[in-house]
């Protein structure tokens, strides 16, 4: 079959990587692609937010299955117009894509159907909001409503920190309408973990779990991120907390959801934390995480094909997936000054140095071609996966890899994977 991705970035490699390994995928095209892309398929410039115009692309390059890797075109309702037009297509409808796409409206259903997360209050204007803040004590979280590309949230540890993520979002518009509608948040404590589930709506199949660091600079400190680095196994989630996540948390959701007649196809990402009191919800994502899907992935040993159609056939309660006991570890290479300003356009060398070591695969996710050579084209550049017997083999094999690249002003975490190493 003709298989189409939507996206370009680290995420959309990965799952392009691991398509192609499929018996039934004949030919991948990319809309729009990266630099590590270009030599998979073809690569066409498009709008991913206009759903007509993709699904017109699709029609008319006679694509057999689309996989959706961002979200804000799933919050868009491209599902909805590819469905409408008897198109084959992986991910949520509009409806459905809003657990994500609005955090009110995840909050709401949390606390409507007893989904474990921490109790926030929101506010749709700034006075009120302020007057929250200001009255009760910190630390808090305040969380745009909207899609923000991963940066909407701000931990704070003072007052003065909410109420200038406040001004962020509601005097300044950094997020756009995004930031219209904010969340306060009670503060939480407790190691992070990434839940991908498959569901058709009706049955829930969990991946292997991972966990991810968001913070830009070693030890947990700088600014939030898209995502610097990302790791599976989890050793501290045991069994019985994972079946629990599975049953009160995903397929809880997905139940919850089809209550209010909304039916969820596609994969759910769960971002928990294992709190004292157990484990509580801190988002819902509607697609595959980044950059956990470049450290699960690599460590699936069944078709990936195969399982995102049972979430478009209804067959997700036959569907079993295998997994190889590796354990995986994915550094994100970034661009000097990320998650803020930075350069585009540098070149960038050692790639296929790095990726002599078959334990190795480097997932491009902002580079680009020009005149011959992959140059830097984002903030997040390269995804380099280690795999290994152990932690510490596999964190040693992706960084000698990445010690094996070079461009001006590159920036990475030299601690992912530390938590599972102690």
């Amino acid at each position: 079959m003709r298989v189409m991705i939507v996206g370009g970035g680290g995420r959309e490699h990965a799952l392009a990587w691991k398509l192609s390994t499929s018996p039934d995928t004949s030919d991948i095209v990319f809309v729009p692609g990266n630099g590590g892309m270009a030599g998979m398929g073809e690569c066409i410039k498009a709008d991913i937010g206009d759903p007509e115009a993709v699904a017109a692309l699709a029609r008319e390059r006679e694509i057999d299955l689309t996989v959706v890797g961002p979200e804000a075109p799933l919050v868009a309702g491209l599902v909805d117009v590819f469905t409408a037009k008897g198109l084959r297509v992986f991910g949520p409808s509009h409806e459905a894509a809003l657990v994500e796409g609005s955090k009110s409206f995840a909050k709401r259903l949390m606390e409507d159907y007893g989904v474990p997360t921490a109790v926030a209050s929101v506010f749709n204007s700034y006075e009120p909001a302020k007057a929250h803040i200001e009255q009760r004590s910190a630390p808090m979280v305040v969380k745009a409503d909207g899609l923000a590309a991963g940066k909407g949230v701000v931990v704070a540890k003072d007052t003065e920190a909410a109420l200038a993520a406040l001004d962020d979002c509601m005097v300044k518009g950094v997020f756009g309408d995004a930031g219209s509608t904010v969340l306060v948040e009670d503060f939480i404590e407790g190691p992070e973990v990434s839940i991908l589930s498959l569901s058709d709506g009706s049955a829930v199949a969990h991946m292997v779990p991972s966990q991810d660091h968001k913070r830009a600079l070693d030890g947990d400190e700088g600014p939030n991120t898209g995502g610097m680095g990302a790791y599976s196994p989890v050793p501290l989630l045991d069994p019985d907390t994972e079946s629990y996540i599975h049953d009160a948390v995903m397929k809880r959701t997905v139940q919850a959801l089809s209550d209010e007649g909304i039916t969820y196809r596609g994969v759910l990402y769960g971002g928990l934390m294992l709190t004292a009191e157990g484990p509580m919800v801190l988002e819902f994502n509607v697609r595959f995480g980044d950059p956990e899907t470049q450290a699960v992935l690599p460590r699936m040993k069944s078709d990936l094909v195969s399982a995102l159609q049972a979430t478009i056939d209804g067959t997700v309660a036959d569907l079993t997936m295998e997994w190889s006991s590796d354990y995986c570890v994915c550094v994100v290479v970034a661009s000097g000054g990320y998650p803020g300003e930075y350069q585009t356009g540098i070149p960038i060398s050692g790639l296929k140095a790095a990726s002599s070591d078959s334990n190795v695969r480097i997932f491009h996710a902002g580079t680009a071609v020009e005149d011959g050579k992959v140059v830097t084209s984002g903030g997040r550049v390269l995804n380099v996966v280690g795999l290994g017997s152990d932690f510490a083999q596999a964190r040693g094999v992706a960084y000698e890899a990445v010690e094996r690249i070079s461009f001006e002003g590159m920036h990475y975490r030299t601690d992912i994977g530390h938590r599972a190493m102690t």
